[in-house]
């Protein structure tokens, strides 16, 4: 009889003891507005701040309420208007483009690899139509940071790091965020760190700290927070900047600081999680593993291969097969938006040319997500479900 899956791919563990403690104490006391502080008190927010901006090394960070909102926080800091051209990435999320389409910017989409990372040939040939680059290291994958900011200071262009996938990895020991100008991170439930939502700005230029600070919501209460830029920062931009309130609460922030202290290990634990997929899948007949190259430190949250060049119809039956024995696989290769796998060419806010490479790319991308409540045992079965049923249908269609 073949083997079946049991477990659930959007089951989270719970969040920490410690989390839970913390936050039903903000709970008790009732002050879950950040700013609403007593005498001597020092806000979870501004704690968690302070925090995030020292595990990665930037000097200045900004606790907010969505990664989305974080990335349209970052436009709106770097000036981004209406009618401007950002450029992004073809593989990514949609909360991606829908931040520059939130500010009345356009969209400008860059290719992806096979790598699954954006195209830096693509990037550089596009690189004079925009000033600033919003790149989202799609599903974790990072790609070469050195060689993307030599182009984009080439072309004078100002890179926002979309990390929601990549809290926790680096390139070349860097932090992912902290090659551009600003770096924004998610704590939505499916992420590193869970508080259901919530995201995280971060950057060492004081000007636009500030300008951030203030777009969130801050109203002349910045002085309450630790990682923000002097007083003196705002004191022009706090006249001029409207209020977007954004903010992130105490009770969330709360329940993110010891998620935050575990978050190295937490990443060990998704990484022995991905290898094991990839391991158990690897030499497939059909399927390609997405290599990953030795100066990345990834975080295995989430594990992709591809399909290249199968009939739609194939993939479609891998899909089905793989659902009928508990295996949850997205294909971001479907000709209509389903669930999060929607892709460039379905927002149709942000109208964009054929991209025929890319479009190869994404019609061969399967994707599943990692939580660690799979055990390893967990992983290795989910492999071998895959391997099984690519392979059966890849010798059917090869017969």
């Amino acid at each position: 009889m073949s083997e079946v899956f049991e477990g659930s791919f959007t089951q989270q563990e719970p969040i920490p003891e410690a989390g839970i403690e913390a936050a039903v104490r903000v709970m008790r006391h009732g002050r879950l507005h950040r700013y609403n502080t007593v005498a001597g008190e020092v806000a979870e927010t501004a704690l968690l701040e302070q925090e995030f901006a020292a595990s990665v090394g930037a000097k200045y960070c900004l606790a907010v309420a969505s990664g989305g909102y974080a990335m349209s926080t970052a436009l709106r800091a770097l000036g981004v208007k209406p009618g401007d051209k950002v450029l992004s990435n073809a593989f990514t999320l949609a909360p991606v483009p829908g931040a520059i389409a939130s500010l009345g910017a356009v969209p400008v989409f860059v290719g992806v690899t096979e790598g699954l990372t954006i195209d830096l040939d693509d990037l550089d040939a596009k690189g004079g139509q925009a000033d600033v680059l919003l790149l989202s290291h799609m599903r974790g994958h990072i790609c070469d940071m050195d060689a993307l900011m030599a182009i984009c200071d080439r072309h004078g262009i100002r890179v926002v790091e979309d990390c929601a996938h990549t809290m926790g990895a680096a390139w070349n020991g860097v932090p992912s965020g902290r090659h551009g100008v600003i770096g924004c991170y998610s704590c939505q439930t499916y992420k590193h760190v869970n508080s259901g939502e919530g995201g995280l700005l971060v950057t060492d230029d004081a000007e636009v700290a500030a300008r951030a600070v203030m777009l969130s919501g801050s109203y002349m209460l910045y002085e309450r927070h630790l990682a923000a830029p002097p007083p003196e920062a705002f004191a022009d931009l706090r006249y001029t900047t409207p209020n977007i309130s954004g903010r992130m609460d105490n009770l969330r922030a709360a329940i993110l600081r010891p998620q935050l202290a575990d978050l190295a290990k937490q990443c060990e634990r998704w990484n022995a999680r991905y290898k094991t997929l990839e391991d158990g899948v690897r030499d497939t007949p059909g399927l390609r593993v997405i290599e990953r190259p030795a100066p990345e430190r990834i975080v295995g949250s989430s594990f992709q291969f591809l399909l290249l060049d199968w009939d739609a119809d194939k993939v479609r039956d891998v899909v089905k097969r793989c659902y009928a024995r508990g295996v949850e696989l997205k294909w971001f290769g479907a000709p209509e938006p389903v669930a999060f796998t929607s892709k460039y060419d379905s927002w149709r806010y942000a109208p964009a040319d054929a991209m025929p490479a890319t479009d190869r790319v994404l019609a061969g991308i399967v994707d599943i997500r990692v939580p660690l409540t799979f055990s390893l045992n967990d992983c290795a079965l989910i492999a071998r479900i895959i391997r099984g049923e690519v392979s059966a249908v890849y010798q059917a269609a090869s017969a």
